[in-house]
């Protein structure tokens, strides 16, 4: 099966905050693992008076950098793209520190109903304590000292996932919607699949076209890029509707055939992957089961 041309080149640097453009600094958090790559993202935007954008998760050795890193500015806005656990939970302390109000799409939420008897499988990775001062809305400005970021919204991830341009500077802080090293995770009922090739819709109607992304490094030619990753989830879905005709009714017999050449630690989130594939196709009538789409439910063509 065809994959974008994934860039897995990527020097963390971690506990340095390295420069990317003017005005634009990163601070990865070393917390690498199969589904942070080498950390999380965090960057700096301005110059004297900043925007932090995804402080991350709760971990001292990056907070004391990121401190190190603000020496002599002054942090007028802390931005977070959505609340998973390596994201946002550092925010609060952040703005103990500074003062700084915290702005975000909202609080964490699935991005559908949980079904009668089901149970979110990734309640683990979600920072349900997180409440923005400020919420956004898709189109909404982030007006700083020399610069000014427009919320994107671009669910799929994440019920509440935002994306944030740098207006006028052809430069778009992607997150987890889109990264140069790997697809991102739609796992319902966190995130839904929909959701997500409507979001890359959104990003392939606007003009940036570098990309600075939640996990490893610049996406570059970024329009190429979302358009492959459309072309890769598009053929995901094929790959399971010919599981189905086939007859593998069943989700971890299609991911044990999809996802053979895949790191087995992933399989969990591979499977999940599948689900989103099956609630889009049962959404749209290509595939049926009996009662909620579930994942371990039984699935075939009408």
């Amino acid at each position: 099966m065809a994959s974008p041309e994934f860039n897995k080149e990527f020097e963390p640097n971690y506990g340095k905050a390295i420069s990317l453009a003017p005005g634009v600094q990163r601070l990865t958090v070393n917390n690498p693992g199969p589904f942070t790559y080498h950390g999380t993202n965090t960057y700096i935007v301005g110059d004297s008076n900043v925007a932090v954008i995804d402080p991350g998760p709760e971990n001292t050795e990056h907070f004391d950098a990121l401190l190190n890193a603000l020496k002599g500015r002054t942090v007028s806005h802390i931005v977070v793209s959505h609340t998973h656990v390596d994201h946002s939970p550092l925010s609060r302390k952040l703005q103990e520190k500074t003062g700084a109000p915290i702005f975000a799409e909202g609080p964490h939420r699935p991005a559908r109903p949980l079904h009668i008897g089901e149970q979110n499988p990734l309640d683990a990775s979600a920072d349900h304590e997180f409440e923005p001062d400020e919420a956004l809305k898709h189109g909404d400005s982030i007006d700083g000292d020399g610069w000014s970021l427009e919320a994107v919204f671009t669910p799929g991830h994440t019920a509440n996932h935002m994306a944030f341009a740098l207006k006028n500077r052809n430069i778009l802080f992607s997150a987890d919607h889109v990264m140069a090293w790997a697809t991102s995770i739609v796992a319902p009922p966190d995130g839904a699949m929909a959701d997500y090739m409507r979001s890359l819709d959104t990003l392939l109607a606007r003009d940036e076209t570098l990309y600075f992304p939640g996990h490893g490094g610049r996406v570059i030619k970024a329009h190429n890029f979302v358009r492959a990753l459309r072309t890769h989830r598009k053929m995901r879905e094929a790959a399971v509707l010919e599981r189905i005709r086939a007859g593998d009714l069943l989700i971890p017999k299609m991911v044990a055939r999809i996802y053979r050449d895949t790191d087995p630690r992933l399989h969990g989130a591979a499977a999940l992957s599948v689900l989103a594939h099956i609630e889009d196709l049962v959404a749209r009538g290509a595939v049926v089961t009996k009662g909620p789409v579930a994942i371990n439910g039984a699935f075939e063509t009408p």
